[in-house]
């Protein structure tokens, strides 16, 4: 896989109010309009605006990749009796013993973290290449991409691929 784009528009609309309001010899990091920039007081007063998200990966701290989504099903446990007019779980019953409980597909999907790319503060190198992946048996996968961006937003997509 290989990630080739990232868009952020997050916008606080309060960059003007944040000037307005800012002392001299101070700054301030804002979000306008998907950029992120630092707007700057001199001690004169002289307002200095520079933008530090200057290409699409800076807005990304960290990706990972799922190459088999839906491999393993959310299985969660619930009271068999679990319902409008069921039990509570961990509630014993009028017999004097507990609930009994049974696994239940929710409808969703785990996501496994098989391959990642992050930064550190040494390094801030992203790779935007994955390792590759080979698949045991021909088919139809879906792989997962999961992108956090560098406010801790994680936003996914899903990707039908077919081997063989």
């Amino acid at each position: 896989m290989e990630i080739v784009d990232f868009s952020v528009y997050y916008s606080q609309g309060l960059a003007e109010a944040i000037t307005a309001d800012l002392k001299e010899g101070k700054s301030e990091v804002v979000c306008e309009a998907g950029k992120l920039i630092k707007i700057n007081k001199d001690k004169n007063g002289i307002v200095t605006r520079d933008v530090l998200t200057k290409k699409w990966t800076d807005w990304v701290d960290y990706w990972a990749v799922d190459f088999d989504y839906e491999g393993r099903k959310e299985i969660i446990k619930v009271p068999k009796t679990f319902g409008a007019t069921g039990e509570l779980p961990g509630v014993v019953t009028s017999s004097g013993e507990f609930v009994d409980f049974e696994e239940r597909w929710t409808g969703g999907y785990i996501f496994e973290n098989e391959w990642q790319s992050f930064r550190t503060r040494q390094n801030r190198e992203l790779e935007l290449k994955s390792a590759k992946h080979t698949y045991e048996r021909p088919g139809r996968y879906i792989v997962a991409v999961k992108v956090i961006d560098i406010f801790g937003n994680d936003t996914m997509t899903l990707v039908p691929v077919t081997v063989g």
